[in-house]
């Protein structure tokens, strides 16, 4: 049986939350609901496409990119200001990088992350484009000549060594290189890892002893190259999870199968004290992959009439002594955009934060949700008119703090676009009031993924 595919991200939908905005302002002093905790002080920067007007996109996934930040300091939300990013492809001029990468089709607008003191706004298919505090672009960078292929959106920072672990994938070989650079920015080490065809690798793990590959079934297909997302579901192709231990560059992958599925972004990893490799991620099964993806997927009656097109939250363990899999679905709620606190990247972890869009039974109910190890979920609701985008953690600076002692940083949209509020949460309390809403002076459309970037850094 083949489902039938609702196009995902076609220019129809750029309309409501994910409406784009016209133009690039500045607004000061903002409004503040509630009492900005005087520890946030520093900025909370977010990426997401955004097409010129007038300009047609594709696909959601393709607008140019552009960056919406906020500046919080001593309790006051100072400015608001969004900026695109000026890529060759914004300013229709070509673009080619000092190795060689050509980078006039690279919309950088994905992720915006802190490395070794610089900014920079990612997205999986091309360089990463530095950019300063104030969100104006510096241009494109490649680590000095030494970084050669496209550098993932969802690069892993360890919290003990400080270097930066990432990957490019191409649809020319090879398919995958996995990449460490250094905490200062200066060492780069790279090393191919070998796949069967070139898949859409969206996003990886790490833990403190491992890095953990995505190997899924959403493969290149140039005849979607006009789709503005050339990947589709190869049934044929198989599902696996790799494991490369860190300590040596030349090891071997060990690969473990699993049921098929895809998985855009993970929601954190550690080898436990057996030496099992545990990963936790926002799984969509092959039906929901068909009802969330423009392509059909192969599917039995039962799955695809209790598929909603939506993620939820699971659980592989990878026991490398002896090869085996377990599978477990934490929770049934759909959610996305999983995050962690990031001083726990790569090692053990009670909590999750995600973000949900919708109900058990599939109604609007836009949330942002804390998920215990055991799948037990904690909703903050916000109601059927806003959707909440991915939820950041900033720790508290509380000495001998509990993991969760913090706040969550989200932009959230009403549903017809119209407002947007910067909303701040105990992420002790999540089904609590609010600690702060700061309204922004504009409609932020949806998008992707930020960073708190506090003073300092």
């Amino acid at each position: 049986m083949t489902t039938t595919p609702t196009p995902l991200g076609r220019r129809q939908e750029l309309q409501g939350r994910f409406t784009p905005v016209p133009d690039e302002i500045d607004a000061v002093d903002l409004p503040v609901e509630g009492a900005l905790p005087p520890e946030l002080t520093g900025r909370y920067l977010r990426n997401g496409p955004n097409p010129l007007p007038g300009e047609e996109a594709a696909h959601l996934f393709t607008g140019h990119g552009m960056l919406h930040g906020v500046r919080l300091r001593e309790g006051r939300a100072e400015w608001y200001r969004n900026r695109w990013v000026r890529t060759g492809a914004l300013e229709g001029r070509p673009f080619i990088s000092e190795s060689g990468v050509d980078l006039t089709a690279v919309p950088a607008n994905t992720h915006v992350i802190e490395h070794g003191g610089r900014l920079f706004a990612l997205v999986e298919n091309g360089l990463p484009y530095e950019v300063d505090g104030d969100l104006g672009t510096i241009g494109p960078c490649d680590f000095g000549g030494r970084l050669t292929t496209a550098m993932t959106a969802h690069p892993k920072t360890d919290p003990v060594t400080g270097d930066l672990h990432f990957f490019g994938y191409s649809p020319f070989p090879p398919f995958v290189t996995y990449h460490r650079l250094s905490a200062d920015g200066h060492d780069l080490v790279s090393r191919e890892v070998a796949v069967a065809e070139p898949t859409m690798m969206h996003d990886f793990a790490i833990t403190a002893e491992h890095v953990v590959w995505l190997d899924l079934p959403l493969t290149f297909q140039w005849e979607r190259l006009e789709s503005g997302v050339p990947f589709g579901w190869d049934d044929a192709y198989g599902a696996r999870l790799g494991v490369m231990r860190q300590d040596d560059p030349t090891c071997a992958v060990t690969w473990f199968d699993v049921d098929p599925c895809y998985v855009f972004h993970v929601g954190g990893a550690c080898t436990d004290e057996q030496g099992r490799v545990v990963v936790d991620g926002a799984r969509y099964a092959p039906a929901d992959v068909a009802l969330m993806w423009d392509t059909p997927v192969p599917t039995d009656p039962a799955a695809a009439a209790a598929a909603t097109g939506r993620a939820r939250m699971h659980r592989w363990v990878l026991d490398p002594r002896d090869g085996s899999v377990a599978e477990t679905s934490l929770e049934d709620r759909g959610v996305e955009f999983p995050t962690i606190d990031e001083s726990l990247v790569g090692r053990p972890s009670r909590w999750r934060y995600a973000v949900a869009d919708r109900g058990v039974g599939g109604e609007k109910a836009g949330a942002i949700v804390k998920v215990d190890a055991d799948g037990t979920l904690t909703p903050h609701e916000l109601g059927p008119d806003v959707a909440a985008g991915e939820a950041v953690f900033v720790p508290s600076e509380a000495p001998d703090r509990a993991e969760d002692d913090g706040w969550l940083i989200t932009i959230t949209t009403r549903r017809d676009g119209t407002a947007s509020q910067l909303l701040v949460l105990d992420a002790t309390d999540v089904a609590g009031a609010p600690v702060a809403a700061v309204t922004l002076p504009r409609g932020v459309p949806s998008g992707f993924h930020g960073s708190w970037i506090p003073d300092g850094m």
